[in-house]
């Protein structure tokens, strides 16, 4: 196996890595006036812009599309409408977590003293921290990946997390967009 397979922060490494690829794709004038035709699609490009969003990987484009969309749109429907597409993408990630995840980490589970892990997860403490927790992460402009996981082991219903995500994500960038208006000369 390779160097990298066994390499401890890939994601981490991969969120600094589109970090900086978005901001040498910025000193393209190609791409910049790619990201402003966006703004030609609308509402279309901010469902887009928050799907990118809520992604480790993406967030860097997803927030300097909003950016951009920003100037030409209304901040509240940029932060409902991308709140939408943020919802899309939140919505793949629990799913992949509540389904997919736990299942290939239960060997690991049992390994490291599930029962007893299991029971202080449930503790009243606990049962209601993780979701709070997670909230808070995607509420914030931080990637929603650690967020949306806490919430998806916390055993939400995928209804209410539905709810809360598109109340959260649309918050987190109205703030973001509105700041941005009120901070440009």
């Amino acid at each position: 196996m390779s160097y990298w397979q066994h390499w401890k922060y890939k994601h981490l490494t991969f969120f600094f890595i589109s970090i900086v690829f978005v901001a040498l794709l910025t000193r393209f004038e190609l791409f910049h006036q790619t990201l402003i035709h966006l703004g030609n699609y609308g509402y279309i490009g901010a469902f887009f812009a928050g799907i990118l969003f809520v992604s480790t990987y993406t967030v860097s484009i997803g927030a300097l599309l909003l950016l951009i969309l920003a100037e030409y749109l209304n901040p509240f429907e940029i932060a409902l409408i991308a709140g939408m597409g943020a919802v899309f993408g939140d919505y793949t990630i629990f799913r992949l977590v509540k389904d997919n995840l736990v299942v290939e980490l239960t060997d690991i589970y049992k390994k490291f003293g599930g029962k007893l892990l299991s029971h202080l997860l449930h503790t009243r403490y606990f049962s209601w921290s993780l979701p709070v927790i997670g909230a808070l992460i995607i509420a914030s402009p931080l990637p929603d990946e650690m967020g949306v996981g806490l919430m998806g082991i916390s055993r939400m219903k995928t209804y209410k997390f539905l709810i809360l995500s598109f109340i959260l994500n649309s918050i987190g960038i109205f703030i973001v967009v509105s700041a941005s208006v009120l901070v440009k000369p």
